[in-house]
């Protein structure tokens, strides 16, 4: 395991107990939990995007925001739903975020999951074309944006004004590498091969949209396997990423067994649900910081991958969260493999 961060769904509300009654309250809250997560070590910082909900929906402020207050965590998107998106402009706001941060910037894209709005990309003005299903059409949006980060042309010079005569124009500013820091959140072996053949990182998703009947997280490690075949396959030249998200609760103190006490009785195995279709879910890792580790370490996924991404109860706080995270780096990562990058 060479790096690990948190994934915050950015939830906010007036529920009781809740640290993030508003908008502004789990912006700002995102963006402090980053920076308390690059002094204990942490290596990324990473958000959730959800249109038409209670969420953080629009990441590059926010990413933004938490790259000029940082100086080495990574930041970056789980994931971003491709079907709302217009690619030209998103490739300016993704360039834009990665100069800011210096080259931390870790996209994750989709074409994304169950959601409040019945069409919301309609809404959005985004609509299939003749022959295309929505998936078809993030998948197009992905292929325009990538070839626009990529620096290559995308609209028609005017002569009177661009001065060097016709050709087409790239958009701008442009960051030169961050084509090789695109993630595609991948929910079934299928979708990896796919994601592997087009030469993006995998995010393995929480949810799997199939069920073969064996545990999550072996299903989880078998689509990792067959991503990497189908990388090597490619012949990409350069090394890919793996991550894979979980839900991590140490309990270790009585705040910590008030709110999650009765969840480690219950929370010891995969859930299998429906979502649009028939899907399995991973399991949840709460208890003691050493059964946690214990278990953690013979998750075949976890094993497989190279980025572990630490669920958190954002709505708790930033002092909540800081304290779960300092548990996991002192008490958990390391039976995993993790060591901190050494600080320059």
């Amino acid at each position: 395991m060479l790096r690990i961060g948190f994934l915050s769904f950015g939830h906010w509300g007036p529920g009781g107990g809740s640290r993030t009654r508003t908008a502004r309250d789990a912006l700002l809250q995102g963006i402090e939990l980053a920076v308390a997560a690059e002094e204990l070590g942490v290596d990324g910082a990473y958000f959730r995007v959800h249109h038409f909900a209670r969420q953080q929906a629009s990441p590059f402020p926010l990413l933004a925001a938490v790259a000029a207050r940082t100086s080495r965590i990574e930041m970056g998107t789980g994931v971003i739903d491709m079907r709302y998106e217009n690619p030209l402009y998103m490739a300016e706001e993704a360039a834009a975020t990665d100069l800011i941060s210096g080259g931390r910037l870790q996209l994750g894209i989709s074409r994304g999951s169950p959601e409040p709005a019945r069409d919301g990309a309609a809404a959005f003005g985004h609509v299939p074309a003749a022959g295309e299903t929505a998936a078809d059409m993030a998948r197009r949006h992905t292929a325009v944006f990538r070839r626009a980060i990529s620096g290559a042309g995308m609209a028609e010079a005017e002569p009177r004004y661009a001065g060097s005569g016709s050709g087409l124009l790239p958009v701008q500013p442009h960051s030169p590498d961050l084509g090789e820091r695109i993630w595609w959140g991948a929910g079934s072996r299928a979708t990896a091969v796919w994601t592997a053949e087009q030469g993006m990182n995998l995010m393995s998703s929480t949810l799997l949209t199939e069920d073969t009947g064996v545990p999550f997280d072996q299903l989880q490690a078998e689509q990792i396997r067959m991503f990497r075949q189908a990388w090597a396959d490619a012949g990409h030249q350069h090394e890919p990423r793996v991550s894979v998200s979980r839900s991590v609760l140490p309990i270790v103190d009585e705040e910590d067994r008030r709110f999650f006490g009765l969840s480690a009785l219950r929370e010891k195995r995969d859930q299998v649900g429906k979502a649009d279709v028939v899907a399995r879910f991973g399991r949840s890792y709460v208890g003691a910081p050493d059964a946690i580790a214990e278990e953690l370490a013979a998750d075949a996924a976890v094993r497989d991958a190279d980025t572990l991404l630490l669920t958190v109860p954002n709505q708790l706080g930033v002092d909540f969260n800081a304290k779960l995270l300092g548990t996991v780096v002192r008490h958990i990562a390391p039976a995993i493999g993790w060591v901190p990058k050494p600080r320059l």
